[in-house]
């Protein structure tokens, strides 16, 4: 198991290294195609979505969830991340890289200056923008 010592990152890099050898090693890698990744995902967004469906809005950090909760709540984060880069290192995206070019983008189509001053009338943009 690789530990990461407290206060560094784990690189998108790691993960996609880490997803390989496991698919490897059980000799997985012939159903990692694109399309079974992707259902995969889909069903792991439900069961994150699940956690959410009762609770109604939630404020930030979790204040009134249990310990149990919120480790279930990075267990699903978790496997839908892993599908994440899994399928993008099988469609050959470099996904650090194309999410940085999403938030260069989505810099140029929500410029500070008109979200500040229509950010009060119209949050719609912030979905774009995550």
């Amino acid at each position: 198991m690789t530990r990461v010592p407290d206060g560094e990152s784990v690189t998108l890099d790691l993960l996609k290294k880490k997803m390989d050898e496991f698919a490897k090693e059980r000799n997985w890698e012939r159903f990692h195609s694109p399309r079974n990744l992707l259902l995969a995902m889909v069903g792991e967004v439900g069961e994150l979505s699940e956690i959410f469906q009762w609770k109604g809005e939630v404020p930030k950090g979790l204040p009134d969830w249990k310990e149990e909760e919120i480790v279930h709540l990075g267990e699903e984060l978790s496997d839908v991340l892993l599908y994440l880069v899994r399928l993008s290192d099988m469609c050959g995206v470099d996904l650090g890289k194309a999410a940085l070019r999403k938030v260069e983008l989505n810099a140029i189509k929500y410029p500070v200056a008109l979200t500040k001053t229509s950010s009060d009338k119209n949050n719609n943009a912030a979905h774009d923008c995550v």
